[in-house]
């Protein structure tokens, strides 16, 4: 187990923003995790977990306390049955998978972090979702100090989010297991319009698991949500707001305000959400707020190929990133009477 004082935290984070943590542990196997986990907890130390560090906004001034990298490996595959450590990068995980012929995260490839934060997060794109394959999540509980497994059921997922985001300084993930499926090389159906348009196939049809990982980077690619180091449109946490999912009430005031702003035919994106509920986009609000592809004139500005991602262009600050962020938000409460809600997570920051 590796130990630092004064660490500077901004290289473990996909922003490359962050100021340094008093303490910096990089643990390489379960065992150390807990020590570490058990350690802080002890001492009454505050306590960072770490993983890919892909859904971080770390502030200026750092953490004060204990960031803890987890950085395990650990990949076991057994029929259908995907077991990975926490530290497992999760995009060579997905790429095991195809390689194994065995459908169910296909089209989560490029997705940057850790094994470790996808059921933390409900990670999700193009028509999949990890509480669709997931069956159990290993992890260490601080509260009863031990180690427990719980079911899908008990990690109450729902859209990006899990009973671990819900309660975050209870439990620290350490393994997860999924449940894929053998269709003789094929993709699960794909659920994802764009995903099936590229490939020249009807929604809900299957494809070679190749070709629909593969697609589904280029796709990812040409948003700037494939990680490289020479390309800033990457600087990013990927989608930086999550998509509103409005009541029925909620989503009459909204598409009155769509009419009343863009034109009596105006629509606004909406896909139902259940319950009585709609989802609309938010890469849509953004744009039609007038925050198009490349907005600002700082070192932070959203995308030039996704509105959706905010990002560092080399020299910004935390302070700048949340500037920007904070005049979306405002412009798209102004324009539209939704509040987004950001995806990463903060420390030492908020909105």
């Amino acid at each position: 187990m590796q130990e630092l004082h004064d660490a500077p935290l901004a290289p473990l984070t996909t922003f490359r923003l962050g100021g340094p943590a008093t303490r910096l542990v990089t643990a390489t196997t379960d065992d150390e995790v807990i020590t570490a986990v058990r350690e802080a907890d002890d001492t009454g130390t505050p306590l960072l977990v770490i993983g890919g560090g892909s859904n971080l906004v770390i502030g200026d001034k750092g953490f004060d306390g204990t960031a803890l990298h987890i950085a395990t490996r650990g990949l076991t595959l057994d029929g259908t049955t995907l077991e990975l450590a926490a530290g497992e990068v999760w995009t060579d995980a997905v790429a095991r998978t195809v390689e194994a012929g065995l459908a169910g995260i296909e089209c989560l490839a490029g997705i940057p972090g850790s094994a470790g934060a996808t059921p933390i997060q409900n990670v999700g794109a193009y028509g999949q979702e990890v509480s669709a394959t997931i069956t159990e999540v290993v992890a260490y509980d601080r509260r009863a100090r031990e180690t427990v497994t719980l079911t899908n059921a008990e990690c109450a997922f729902s859209y990006r989010h899990s009973r671990f985001k819900a309660d975050p300084e209870r439990y620290v993930v350490l393994r997860v297991r999924f449940g894929l499926e053998d269709a003789g090389g094929l993709s699960g159906p794909l659920r994802y319009a764009e995903t099936a348009r590229a490939l020249g196939v009807a929604p809900g049809e299957r494809v070679p698991l190749a070709s629909a990982r593969d697609t589904v980077l280029k796709l990812r690619a040409g948003k700037g949500m494939v990680l490289d180091p020479e390309d800033h449109d990457t600087w990013s946490a990927g989608s930086f707001f999550t998509n509103p999912i409005l009541t029925e009430e909620e989503f009459a005031a909204f598409r009155a305000r769509v009419r009343d702003r863009l034109g009596d035919g105006a629509e606004p994106p909406a896909y139902p959400a259940g319950e009585g509920r709609t989802k609309t986009s938010a890469a849509w609000l953004i744009d039609k707020a007038g925050f198009t592809k490349g907005y600002g004139t700082g070192p932070a500005r959203i995308s030039t190929k996704h509105t959706l991602a905010l990002t560092n262009r080399g020299e910004a600050t935390t302070e700048d990133l949340l500037a920007l962020a904070r005049e979306v938000v405002a412009g798209v409460r102004d324009a539209f009477g939704i509040t987004l809600v950001n995806e990463p997570v903060t420390v030492g920051v908020s909105l």
